[in-house]
């Protein structure tokens, strides 16, 4: 069996690339606590979406991966939709 691979994502959003099989983006803020209000303020969507991506943050920077677990850690159309409204926080 294949997994699909969203192309149609890309296009729609070039700031996301495909990684080991995740969405992941980077980050950069003016500072800590901008770094800090932006992860608080998507905080907010991944409660609502019900679905948490994996976040690494250091200082003003943050690398936001997606992938969906239940589906085996592959990217799937909540992930797309969840990238999606981060940007829209962003």
């Amino acid at each position: 069996m294949r997994i699909k691979r969203y192309k149609i994502f890309e296009s729609t959003s070039p700031n996301w690339n495909e990684v080991d099989g995740k969405l992941e983006r980077n980050f950069e803020f003016k500072d800590f606590l901008h770094a800090l209000d932006f992860i608080n303020n998507i905080s907010t969507i991944c409660e609502s979406e019900n679905h948490h991506p994996e976040i690494n943050w250091l200082y003003n920077k943050i690398t936001i991966k997606l992938s969906t677990h239940d589906a085996g850690d592959i990217i799937t159309e909540k992930d797309i939709k969840l990238a999606n409204l981060i940007d829209e926080i962003y």
